[in-house]
């Protein structure tokens, strides 16, 4: 990617979250810019989306609420951000950290491998010994 591509990603990235925080009321959820995607030739941005708290369908309501307001933004990055053409902004959900919680779940119920196999070990050989006939006299 170009330093310019990169700098007005970082630009507009910032700008919609401004604009998120200034213009728009999310009610109980936590609204954030994970990341924008850019088009080389700056004529399209796919927007990805954070949604926290606000229950299961919060990321739809929050979705609707921004493609709803979709122009209103371009229209306002166009005055702030000075470019040939302002890109057509397609938001997307990212649910990119809820996989991660989940993953960081999985991976503590498997549990540490390491301490599973010296627990097992010690508590088998105990087990063990319990099961072992009485020695014939």
């Amino acid at each position: 990617m170009s330093q310019r591509l990169l700098r007005v990603r970082e630009l507009l990235q910032r700008e919609l979250g401004a604009l998120l925080q200034r213009e728009l009321e999310f009610g109980s959820c936590l609204v954030s810019i994970h990341d924008l995607e850019l088009t080389p030739d700056l004529k399209s941005a796919k927007v990805f989306i954070g949604v926290l708290g606000g229950g299961p369908h919060a990321g739809a309501r929050v979705l609707e609420k921004l493609e709803k307001h979709r122009g209103v933004f371009q229209s306002k990055i166009s005055k702030r951000v000075v470019l040939k053409h302002t890109p057509t902004l397609r938001f997307v959900i990212d649910d990119s950290v809820e996989r991660g919680v989940r993953t960081l779940q999985l991976l503590d119920e498997i549990g540490d491998p390491d301490e599973t196999a010296e627990g097992g070990s010690e508590q088998s050989s105990e087990d063990t010994r319990d099961l072992q006939p009485p020695p014939i006299s």
